[in-house]
Protein backbone atom coordinates (compact mmCIF):
# COMPACT_ATOMS: atom_id res chain seq x y z
CA UNK A 1 0.00 0.00 0.00
CA UNK A 2 1.56 3.35 -1.10
CA UNK A 3 1.17 5.86 1.40
CA UNK A 4 -0.76 9.44 0.01
CA UNK A 5 1.28 12.18 -1.18
CA UNK A 6 1.97 15.04 0.86
CA UNK A 7 -0.48 18.20 0.52
CA UNK A 8 0.85 21.39 -1.40
CA UNK A 9 1.53 23.88 1.12
CA UNK A 10 -0.47 26.83 -0.92
CA UNK A 11 0.89 30.58 -0.26
CA UNK A 12 -1.38 33.15 0.75
CA UNK A 13 -1.14 35.47 -2.28
CA UNK A 14 0.86 35.59 -5.49
CA UNK A 15 4.03 35.65 -4.70
CA UNK A 16 5.30 36.92 -8.11
CA UNK A 17 4.43 40.62 -7.27
CA UNK A 18 7.64 42.91 -6.41
CA UNK A 19 7.57 43.72 -2.97
CA UNK A 20 7.01 46.72 -2.28
CA UNK A 21 9.78 49.50 -1.70
CA UNK A 22 10.77 50.41 2.02
CA UNK A 23 9.25 53.32 3.01
CA UNK A 24 11.62 56.08 3.86
CA UNK A 25 12.24 57.23 7.15
CA UNK A 26 10.47 61.01 7.40
CA UNK A 27 13.30 64.31 8.01
CA UNK A 28 13.08 65.21 11.44
CA UNK A 29 15.86 67.47 13.50
CA UNK A 30 16.55 64.50 15.38
CA UNK A 31 18.38 62.63 11.93
CA UNK A 32 19.54 65.83 10.91
CA UNK A 33 21.38 66.16 14.22
CA UNK A 34 22.52 62.96 14.35
CA UNK A 35 24.02 62.84 10.85
CA UNK A 36 25.35 66.71 11.03
CA UNK A 37 27.57 64.90 14.12
CA UNK A 38 28.46 61.99 12.13
CA UNK A 39 30.61 64.04 9.83
CA UNK A 40 32.05 66.20 11.94
CA UNK A 41 32.95 62.47 14.23
CA UNK A 42 34.72 61.55 10.77
CA UNK A 43 35.83 64.70 8.97
CA UNK A 44 36.10 67.67 11.44
CA UNK A 45 33.50 70.71 12.07
CA UNK A 46 35.33 72.39 8.55
CA UNK A 47 33.35 69.98 7.04
CA UNK A 48 29.89 70.11 7.99
CA UNK A 49 27.34 72.29 6.05
CA UNK A 50 24.10 72.32 5.16
CA UNK A 51 24.27 70.96 1.61
CA UNK A 52 26.75 67.96 3.12
CA UNK A 53 24.16 66.76 5.52
CA UNK A 54 21.49 66.78 3.27
CA UNK A 55 23.62 64.83 0.77
CA UNK A 56 24.30 62.38 3.31
CA UNK A 57 20.66 62.01 3.98
CA UNK A 58 19.42 61.82 0.50
CA UNK A 59 17.52 64.79 0.32
CA UNK A 60 17.79 68.63 -0.80
CA UNK A 61 19.92 71.43 1.58
CA UNK A 62 16.81 73.58 1.36
CA UNK A 63 14.39 70.84 3.33
CA UNK A 64 17.23 71.11 6.15
CA UNK A 65 15.64 74.84 6.31
CA UNK A 66 12.36 73.59 7.43
CA UNK A 67 13.97 72.45 11.22
CA UNK A 68 17.04 74.78 11.21
CA UNK A 69 17.45 78.50 10.42
CA UNK A 70 20.65 78.12 10.00
CA UNK A 71 24.49 76.11 10.20
CA UNK A 72 24.94 77.71 13.46
CA UNK A 73 21.72 76.53 14.81
CA UNK A 74 22.23 73.01 13.88
CA UNK A 75 25.75 73.16 15.61
CA UNK A 76 23.61 74.16 18.59
CA UNK A 77 22.34 71.05 18.79
CA UNK A 78 24.73 68.60 17.53
CA UNK A 79 26.74 70.23 20.80
CA UNK A 80 23.41 68.86 22.53
CA UNK A 81 23.55 65.59 21.33
CA UNK A 82 27.13 65.31 22.64
CA UNK A 83 26.35 66.51 25.64
CA UNK A 84 23.71 63.59 26.69
CA UNK A 85 26.89 61.04 26.40
CA UNK A 86 28.05 62.85 29.59
CA UNK A 87 27.16 60.79 33.00
CA UNK A 88 25.72 62.84 35.50
CA UNK A 89 25.32 61.99 39.25
CA UNK A 90 23.37 63.21 42.46
CA UNK A 91 25.55 65.30 44.42
CA UNK A 92 27.38 64.06 47.78
CA UNK A 93 28.61 66.34 50.27
CA UNK A 94 31.31 63.98 51.45
CA UNK A 95 33.14 63.63 48.13
CA UNK A 96 31.52 66.88 46.77
CA UNK A 97 35.63 67.64 44.90
CA UNK A 98 36.04 63.84 43.25
CA UNK A 99 32.76 64.04 41.83
CA UNK A 100 33.76 68.27 40.30
CA UNK A 101 36.67 66.57 38.84
CA UNK A 102 35.18 63.33 37.54
CA UNK A 103 32.63 65.63 36.07
CA UNK A 104 34.86 67.67 33.99
CA UNK A 105 37.02 64.86 32.88
CA UNK A 106 33.80 63.30 31.62
CA UNK A 107 33.22 65.95 29.96
CA UNK A 108 36.38 67.19 28.11
CA UNK A 109 36.50 63.16 26.99
CA UNK A 110 33.28 63.37 25.48
CA UNK A 111 34.04 66.70 23.83
CA UNK A 112 37.35 64.88 22.45
CA UNK A 113 35.49 61.26 21.04
CA UNK A 114 33.67 64.14 18.84
CA UNK A 115 36.68 65.30 16.78
CA UNK A 116 37.24 69.12 17.00
CA UNK A 117 33.88 69.73 18.37
CA UNK A 118 34.88 71.45 21.26
CA UNK A 119 35.60 74.87 18.96
CA UNK A 120 31.74 74.96 18.72
CA UNK A 121 31.90 74.40 22.71
CA UNK A 122 34.05 77.77 23.16
CA UNK A 123 32.15 79.59 21.20
CA UNK A 124 28.76 78.59 22.58
CA UNK A 125 30.21 79.90 26.11
CA UNK A 126 26.48 80.15 28.09
CA UNK A 127 24.30 76.54 28.06
CA UNK A 128 20.96 77.24 26.41
CA UNK A 129 19.97 74.05 25.12
CA UNK A 130 18.51 71.11 27.52
CA UNK A 131 21.35 68.78 27.96
CA UNK A 132 24.39 71.89 28.10
CA UNK A 133 21.82 72.88 30.64
CA UNK A 134 21.63 69.33 32.56
CA UNK A 135 25.20 69.66 32.36
CA UNK A 136 25.65 73.14 34.33
CA UNK A 137 22.78 72.41 36.64
CA UNK A 138 24.52 68.87 37.68
CA UNK A 139 28.03 71.58 38.40
CA UNK A 140 26.13 74.12 40.45
CA UNK A 141 24.10 71.04 42.19
CA UNK A 142 27.53 69.94 43.10
CA UNK A 143 29.37 73.04 43.85
CA UNK A 144 26.00 73.49 46.45
CA UNK A 145 26.33 70.65 47.66
CA UNK A 146 30.60 71.59 48.81
CA UNK A 147 29.07 74.47 50.46
CA UNK A 148 30.00 77.17 48.16
CA UNK A 149 27.69 80.49 47.93
CA UNK A 150 25.83 81.46 45.14
CA UNK A 151 28.45 83.82 43.70
CA UNK A 152 31.22 81.27 44.09
CA UNK A 153 28.97 78.29 42.39
CA UNK A 154 28.08 80.63 39.56
CA UNK A 155 31.39 81.85 38.72
CA UNK A 156 32.98 78.21 39.56
CA UNK A 157 30.73 76.82 36.84
CA UNK A 158 32.34 79.75 34.50
CA UNK A 159 35.89 79.03 35.11
CA UNK A 160 35.49 75.19 35.22
CA UNK A 161 33.72 74.96 32.03
CA UNK A 162 36.19 77.63 30.08
CA UNK A 163 39.17 75.61 31.01
CA UNK A 164 37.81 71.92 29.91
CA UNK A 165 36.54 73.75 26.46
CA UNK A 166 39.66 75.35 26.05
CA UNK A 167 41.59 72.67 26.95
CA UNK A 168 39.52 70.00 24.76
CA UNK A 169 39.70 72.09 21.76
CA UNK A 170 43.55 72.67 22.10
CA UNK A 171 44.13 68.78 22.26
CA UNK A 172 41.80 68.43 19.61
CA UNK A 173 44.22 70.84 17.09
CA UNK A 174 46.44 67.85 17.84
CA UNK A 175 44.47 64.96 17.72
CA UNK A 176 45.00 64.03 13.78
CA UNK A 177 48.58 63.91 14.65
CA UNK A 178 50.31 60.67 15.83
CA UNK A 179 52.65 60.33 19.10
CA UNK A 180 55.44 60.53 17.20
CA UNK A 181 54.37 63.71 15.26
CA UNK A 182 53.42 65.26 18.61
CA UNK A 183 56.87 64.56 20.39
CA UNK A 184 58.75 65.99 17.58
CA UNK A 185 56.98 69.27 17.53
CA UNK A 186 57.24 69.48 21.39
CA UNK A 187 61.32 69.12 20.49
CA UNK A 188 61.07 71.83 18.13
CA UNK A 189 59.12 74.05 20.62
CA UNK A 190 61.78 72.87 23.52
CA UNK A 191 64.82 73.41 21.23
CA UNK A 192 62.95 77.15 19.83
CA UNK A 193 63.02 78.05 23.79
CA UNK A 194 66.23 76.85 25.00
CA UNK A 195 67.91 78.65 21.74
CA UNK A 196 66.06 82.00 22.52
CA UNK A 197 69.08 84.57 24.40
CA UNK A 198 68.91 83.82 27.48
CA UNK A 199 69.58 87.22 28.86
CA UNK A 200 66.18 88.34 27.44
CA UNK A 201 64.59 85.21 28.60
CA UNK A 202 66.55 83.59 31.19
CA UNK A 203 63.36 81.94 32.88
CA UNK A 204 61.88 80.45 29.04
CA UNK A 205 65.66 79.11 28.33
CA UNK A 206 66.13 77.30 31.29
CA UNK A 207 63.12 76.04 32.11
CA UNK A 208 62.41 74.84 28.15
CA UNK A 209 61.76 71.40 29.37
CA UNK A 210 59.46 71.94 31.71
CA UNK A 211 57.35 74.35 29.66
CA UNK A 212 57.11 71.68 26.82
CA UNK A 213 56.45 68.73 28.99
CA UNK A 214 53.16 66.52 28.04
CA UNK A 215 53.02 63.61 29.63
CA UNK A 216 49.30 61.61 29.81
CA UNK A 217 46.53 63.62 31.78
CA UNK A 218 49.41 65.63 34.24
CA UNK A 219 48.48 69.16 32.75
CA UNK A 220 44.84 68.70 32.97
CA UNK A 221 44.86 67.29 36.32
CA UNK A 222 47.22 69.58 37.53
CA UNK A 223 44.84 72.63 36.29
CA UNK A 224 41.45 70.84 37.62
CA UNK A 225 43.60 69.77 41.05
CA UNK A 226 43.99 74.34 41.18
CA UNK A 227 40.59 75.09 40.20
CA UNK A 228 38.83 72.82 42.44
CA UNK A 229 41.47 73.30 45.14
CA UNK A 230 40.65 76.70 44.96
CA UNK A 231 37.07 76.53 45.02
CA UNK A 232 37.05 74.22 48.33
CA UNK A 233 38.88 76.74 50.21
CA UNK A 234 35.68 79.49 50.01
CA UNK A 235 33.22 76.54 51.29
CA UNK A 236 31.77 77.48 54.34
CA UNK A 237 33.20 81.32 54.25
CA UNK A 238 31.24 83.90 55.24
Amino acid sequence: MTSAAPSPSWPGSWQGKEKAAPKRRPLSRERIVEAALAIIDGEGLEALSMRRVAQDLGTGAASLYAHFSNKDELIEQVLDLAYTEIELEQPDPGRWEEQLKDLMRRSRDVLLSHGDLARAAVVANVPVTPHAMDVAESMLAILRAGGLDERTAAYGVDLLGLYVTATAFEQATRSGHSQADTDAYSERIQGYFASAPADRYPMMTSMAAALTRNVGDERFDFGLEILVAGLARTSGAD
